[in-house]
């Protein structure tokens, strides 16, 4: 019996679900409270109900009509804004997801399903030993690239069980960070710099982590199992359009999974979503190394990004290192222990890219006189309808133009034209074998983009001026301290495009025990024989042979870095006042528009002369002010135009990133740049 002073005039009957694994304990109660009731008091309510005796502590309520957790405890069923139609669940917030890694091992793990994403994300990388968790982020695959594999898997009767790793007594499931010492830079290196295999101070922090040594041997090393029949049944973007709907299904990092309608056991892809590969060391990142390159080496394989056959067989010759002992010691190069270890210092400090100025250097040749590069060039304008026409001028670049005339002699004069590169597009236009080196320029015009073409006659001359125009189009001169690091990183991959044939390396390629398949396209595997393209990979091994396991992956992403379309993610939008739709490609510095049918940039951005950027959320805008009286706006339609404004929010707030900061991050700078207000 119920006395009438319970009833009171305000209160009423609630009914809430309760997911526990008690059979004989009913699911569904019907608690009788008032608005007033906080929900820490709904809870102890419910728990005294139930009569069930375990550890509560994990559970919460989840609205299911609102999409939404109730986690502040203090808080009234008012105030919350619950009703008595209110359909509440009282569930555990850590549940079991299913995440690929770029690797493509699947790991199954206890996550948060009720932090945030971006603290979700931090947890998942700290089981995983990957520092710098704000450069990765949960990704949902769209239909449309699920399309292929299920219609091969309806095809296959004899379907492979998947490998799981399961790594479900992870620390988080009971709420728990990893352990704070394995970001420490005071502490012992972790893994060996030059294998990547755990050192043996790692493992004794394993005894504390569901990483046992086999377990992080599979995340930090390499296992190469592709062959033509898996890489047909994955997604191929063939079009921008393709590859725009690669980048639709990124989640919202300020909210939670449930919130964004995934559901336990369900399987996503943790991916690095911002290009900018921070504070990289081999003694400390082996899985973080060994997951960027992953990453790189599937969207070479599945074509999401461009590149020259060329360069195609110079990935292919870095991945081959990881499954052939060649012995190439007849062609051996002479090198000293010394410029090894500078080698991979530069491809370190290469690797540490920032957003428009990094960290200021204090050198003294940065505030004095700006050097300039002289120099004979042939310029190519593309015209329609007829041939290039190739002339050769007398150049001079100073600051972030330049400039040309008819002769050295008359370089004292009036120029013929001066270009001002800040802010253009500069592409590579190089075929090391054809001895081409050219230098491709996109430079900014009132009406799109003007296209030119630098030829130079050498790798000396076309290091040089293209690490110029480099930084020239990010506003910086030949004066920053980044001019000569990226003059060394230029030859570097040129030195590895350069090979020769050697009848030694390649008599037999028979004799090799290698799929070439594994490591190009399927574009290539159709144009070449087997036979042909090993021959071909072992004439590119010649130039990489010496490297260590680390270093052959830090150069090929250091070669994946200096592709053209390097960090750009694709989406469709439509700007406002016009009748078409476009491609904007986001990059970690810039904007550009691109068109949907040539694919051609039209126009470019960069971050570092923004203003200001908002959404208007009714009718999903995106509004962006530059620089100059400069104003853009478009909405979005492969995807929600939230993922653009947390892209360019979670660009800028990567570019405040200093080491000096102790790895600490700013979690509110964050969601203030990337939240929005809807």
């Amino acid at each position: 019996m119920i006395s009438s002073n319970e009833y009171g005039s305000h209160s009423w009957e609630l009914m809430v679900t309760v997911e526990h694994r008690h059979a004989e304990v009913q699911k569904e109660l019907l608690l009788r409270v008032t608005g007033d009731l906080h929900i820490g008091g709904l809870m102890l309510k419910l728990v005294e109900q139930i009569k069930i005796s375990q550890d509560w502590s994990d559970y919460a309520f989840w609205w299911e009509q609102k999409k939404r957790w109730l986690l502040k405890t203090h808080w009234t069923l008012d105030k919350c804004g619950v009703q008595a139609d209110a359909k509440l669940f009282f569930t555990t917030q850590h549940k079991m997801l299913r995440l690929r890694l770029p690797n493509m091992k699947t790991v199954r793990l206890k996550v948060s399903f009720s932090s945030m994403v971006f603290k979700a994300v931090s947890d998942i990388c700290k089981i995983l030993n990957i520092r710098r968790s704000e450069e990765l982020s949960l990704l949902k695959q769209s239909e449309d690239t699920l399309k292929k594999k299920k219609k091969k898997d309806k095809n296959n009767k004899e379907l492979v069980t998947e490998d799981i790793l399961n790594l479900c007594n992870s620390p988080v499931s009971s709420g728990l960070s990893g352990s704070p010492g394995l970001y420490s830079k005071t502490m012992t290196p972790i893994y060996d710099p030059v294998t990547g295999s755990p050192a043996s101070s790692t493992i004794t922090w394993f005894s504390d982590s569901p990483l046992t040594e086999q377990n992080c041997s599979i995340l930090a090393f390499s296992h190469l199992t592709c062959s033509p029949e898996t890489l047909a049944e994955m997604y191929q973007p063939r079009t921008l359009a393709d590859k725009a709907k690669l980048n639709a299904g990124w989640l919202d990092s300020s909210r939670s999974l449930m919130e964004q309608g995934i559901l336990e056991d369900d399987q996503l892809l943790l991916r690095f979503k911002y290009y900018t590969f921070f504070d990289l060391n081999p003694k400390y990142d082996a899985v973080r190394i060994n997951q960027i390159y992953e990453q790189a080496r599937w969207a070479i394989l599945l074509e999401e990004i461009d590149c020259t056959e060329e360069e195609m067989l110079i990935f292919a010759a870095l991945q081959a290192y990881h499954v052939s002992k060649l012995s190439l010691s007849s062609v051996a190069q002479d090198f000293t222990c010394e410029s090894e270890v500078d080698e991979v210092e530069a491809a370190l400090s290469n690797l540490e890219v920032t957003l428009e100025g990094g960290s200021t250097s204090n050198i003294l040749e940065d505030i004095t006189d700006i050097p300039k590069l002289a120099d004979n060039l042939r310029l190519v304008r593309p015209r329609k309808l007829s041939l290039k026409a190739i002339k050769p001028y007398w150049f001079v670049f100073k600051d972030t133009s330049v400039s040309y005339f008819k002769n050295k002699e008359s370089a004292q004069g009036e120029p013929i034209e001066k270009l001002n590169l800040k802010g253009c597009e500069v592409v590579p236009d190089v075929n090391v074998a054809a001895k081409k080196f050219g230098i491709k320029l996109l430079i900014p015009v009132a009406d799109g983009m003007n296209e030119l073409y630098l030829r130079c006659d050498n790798e000396d001359q076309y290091a040089r001026w293209m690490a110029a125009c480099v930084l020239a189009s990010k506003g910086k001169t030949m004066a920053d301290s980044s001019y000569h690091p990226e003059v060394h990183k230029i030859l570097s991959f040129l030195k590895m495009k350069n090979w020769t044939i050697s009848p030694q390396a390649v008599s037999d390629p028979e004799s090799i025990d290698m799929k070439p398949e594994c490591f190009v396209s399927l574009r290539y595997t159709k144009k070449y024989k087997p036979k042909q393209l090993i021959a071909r990979i072992l004439e590119a091994h010649q130039n990489v042979s010496q490297m260590t396991l680390v270093e052959a992956k830090l150069h090929f992403i250091q070669a994946w870095q200096s592709l053209p379309e390097f960090g750009l993610s694709y989406y469709i939008v439509r700007f406002k006042g016009s009748k078409k739709d476009d491609v904007l490609g986001v990059s970690y510095n810039r904007l550009i528009r691109i068109d949907i049918a040539t694919g051609d940039p039209i126009t470019t951005w960069r971050f570092s002369n923004m203003k200001q950027w908002n959404v208007n959320w009714e009718i999903r805008q995106v509004a962006i002010e530059f620089d100059q009286n400069v104003s853009i706006a478009f909405t979005c339609l492969s995807a929600d135009c939230k993922i653009i404004h947390e892209y360019i929010g979670g660009y800028i707030f990567l570019s405040t990133r200093s080491k000096d900061q102790n790895e600490t991050l700013d979690e509110e700078l964050f969601h203030k740049l990337t939240g929005g207000q809807e």
